[in-house]
């Protein structure tokens, strides 16, 4: 029998949708460290619950009757995993796209028994093909961020080790959330008077395979409505979150294209010359990128696809306040 001293402190919970060839790589590179590892499916059609059969120490397919989204994927492998293993500190959740790194459990196990007002921590993301198209290039630019404590919940992404208790005392994920669930599992971290960090370590590899201008304006849109719903939860509260980010989607997405239609006649076409704007803008994003270390083609690509982005992320912020009108809400897939 084992001693407290020799069980796994930390589990590990990879949820997926369709993923194919992506989640048996995931799966596999994970059977070599001595962690519990739970599968959680989300109505997949290729395949895949029959696949992590026999790489995981579980498969726990999600009932089809409730929607589906990563928040309640996670919950739903958290809870599951506490139930088999409840000595267990901390879980590391994992998108069944990606492929973790070594060394990365122990280190962001250490982080955490090391300070005890972390909850979260996270490492940095690599993007699998970053060459394979412009879109998953902008992904590998997406999650250049640097290491230290995280104020900026935007930042936080999905793949991260969290403090059990922690995160059952906030009861997990928000399921209603159904894009930036991780962002706004920070806020509340936060607000609850806890550290969320990042490391200066290698953490996983992601493999976007966004080849497609669709998928990436889909993704785009979703965006959009993480920043409605984020700052619909929480843009009233002390940390503002998403509250700018609202503020520039309306106005660049929507108040300034509209204006300058509504007044292109009484101003005879003069009303074009408001539209220099975006020029304006897309320079601040370039230079932002470059003090951050990109280079200026890297820049230069960043900022014409964020310029692109705000009409998406519009899309996406009218999106969201038609579901919230509604009552009901639906994972937006891009892929």
């Amino acid at each position: 029998m084992s001693t407290p001293e020799e069980l796994p402190a930390a589990g590990i919970v990879v949820i997926g949708r369709n993923e194919g060839q992506r989640l048996v790589a995931c799966l596999q590179a994970l059977r070599t460290q001595p962690r519990p590892v739970i599968y959680v499916d989300s109505g997949s059609s290729d395949g895949s619950v029959e696949r992590a059969r026999g790489l995981v120490d579980a498969v726990l397919p999600l009932d089809p009757s409730r929607p589906f989204s990563a928040a309640r994927a996670r919950n739903e492998g958290a809870a599951l995993l506490r139930a088999r293993h409840p000595h267990l500190r901390y879980v590391q959740f994992l998108d069944g796209d990606c492929l973790m790194l070594p060394d990365w459990l122990e280190a962001a196990e250490g982080a955490l028994r090391a300070v005890p007002a972390t909850a979260v921590v996270l490492g940095h993301l690599q993007e699998l093909h970053p060459n394979a198209s412009v879109y998953n290039r902008l992904c590998a630019l997406e999650w250049l961020a640097p290491a230290g404590v995280i104020e900026n919940f935007g930042a936080l992404g999905g793949i991260m080790m969290v403090r059990l208790s922690v995160f059952e005392a906030l009861g997990g994920f928000n399921t209603e959330v159904i894009a930036g669930e991780d962002s706004e599992f920070g806020v509340r971290v936060g607000a609850a008077g806890h550290q969320v960090r990042k490391l200066d370590v290698p953490m996983a590899q992601h493999d976007a395979d966004i080849h497609r201008f669709s998928q990436w304006w889909t993704r785009a849109v979703r965006a959009g409505h993480a920043i409605g719903q984020r700052a619909h939860l929480h843009g009233a509260g002390p940390q503002r979150d998403c509250a700018r980010e609202r503020r520039s989607t309306w106005f660049w997405g929507v108040a300034l294209p509209l204006w300058v239609l509504l007044t292109l006649w009484p101003t005879r076409g003069a009303s074009v010359l408001l539209l220099g704007g975006y020029g304006v803008l897309g320079w601040r994003i370039w230079r932002y990128r470059r003090v951050r270390g990109d280079s200026p083609a890297d820049s230069a690509l960043y900022a014409r696809f964020n310029l692109l982005a705000k009409f998406a992320n519009a899309l996406g912020l009218i999106k969201f306040h038609w579901n919230l009108a509604r009552g009901r809400y639906r994972i937006i897939e891009y892929k």
